[in-house]
C-alpha cells in the first residue's frame, strides 16, 4: 500500500512552485515536431520567465545543425524537479511550457510561452504566462541542493531531531526520515514506512533570505519548537 502525504496550505502558489523549478533547473527536454533533445546548461530563465535557448554555444552540447530547431517553431519544454536526496519518490515536480520559439539575441531562440502546467504527485494546474510572469522563485531555490545534501552527509541526526518535534502526530511505523524539500519557509522531512511515505513540513519561525538564515532557522526550530507551526502528514491512498 502507498501512501503520500499532502502540502501544507501555506506553500507556495502554483505559479510561484514552478519559478521556483525554472530556477533551480539546469537540463530540460526539448520537443519540436518530429525531434526530441535533452538539454543541459543550455537555457537561461529571465526576470518574468522568459526561457531562452542558446542552441549554437559552441562551448556546450546542442542538437547537429541539421537538426537544430529554428525560429517559428512550435515547442514542449518539460523540466523534472528530482528531491536532491536518496529518498523513495525523488520526483516531486514536473513543469510542462508550450510555446513558440522566436529570434533573440546572439543567434539564441526564446519560447513565447503560450501554456504551463505543474504536475505533483498531488495532481496538476495550469499556470497562466501573465501569472507566471508576475510569480518569484523561492529565495533558495538555487541553493537548495547543496543545503540539503549538507544536512544529509554532515548533521546526519537532525532528521530525526526534527522528527521528534512532530511527535504523535506523525503516524508510527517510521523506518527512516529524510530531508526532502526545503524552502524560505519551511523544511519538509520524507517520512518512510515499510509500504509507503508521507512528508512532514515544518514551518520556521520566520522566512529565511538566504542559506546562512535558513541553518539558523533550522537550529531555533530545534532549540525553540514551536508546535503551533508545525503541520503534520495527511496520508492519501491511491
Amino acid at each position: 500500500m502507498s501512501t503520500h502525504g499532502t502540502v501544507a496550505p501555506t506553500g507556495p502558489s502554483a505559479a510561484e512552485h514552478v519559478r521556483t523549478v525554472l530556477a533551480r533547473a539546469v537540463s530540460l527536454s526539448l520537443r519540436t515536431a518530429g525531434q526530441e533533445y535533452d538539454l543541459i546548461g543550455l537555457h537561461t530563465v529571465g526576470p518574468d520567465g522568459d526561457i531562452t535557448l542558446r542552441l549554437q554555444d559552441a562551448t556546450s552540447p546542442a542538437p547537429h545543425p541539421d537538426e537544430t530547431p529554428g525560429a517559428g517553431q512550435a515547442a514542449v519544454l518539460e523540466f523534472t524537479d528530482i528531491a536532491p536526496t536518496a529518498v523513495r519518490g525523488r520526483v516531486r515536480a514536473r513543469v510542462t511550457v508550450v510555446g513558440r520559439l522566436t529570434p533573440a539575441d546572439g543567434g539564441a531562440l526564446r519560447l513565447d510561452t503560450l501554456h504551463v502546467r505543474l504536475g505533483t504527485p498531488g495532481g496538476t494546474v495550469d499556470v497562466s504566462p501573465e501569472e507566471l510572469a508576475r510569480a518569484a522563485a523561492d529565495p533558495l531555490a538555487v541553493e537548495e541542493a547543496a543545503l540539503l545534501t549538507h544536512l544529509v552527509d554532515t548533521h546526519g541526526d537532525t532528521a530525526r531531531q526534527l522528527l521528534n518535534l512532530a511527535g504523535h502526530r506523525v503516524p508510527a511505523g517510521v523506518v527512516r526520515a529524510v530531508p526532502y524539500a526545503l524552502d524560505s519557509r519551511s523544511i519538509t522531512l520524507r517520512c518512510e514506512y515499510p509500504g509507503g511515505h508521507c512528508d512532514l513540513r515544518l514551518l520556521f519561525p520566520a522566512p529565511a533570505r538566504d542559506a546562512s538564515e535558513a541553518g539558523e532557522r533550522i537550529r531555533q526550530l530545534l532549540s525553540e519548537p514551536c508546535p503551533c507551526r508545525h503541520h503534520s502528514p495527511t496520508r492519501s491512498h491511491p
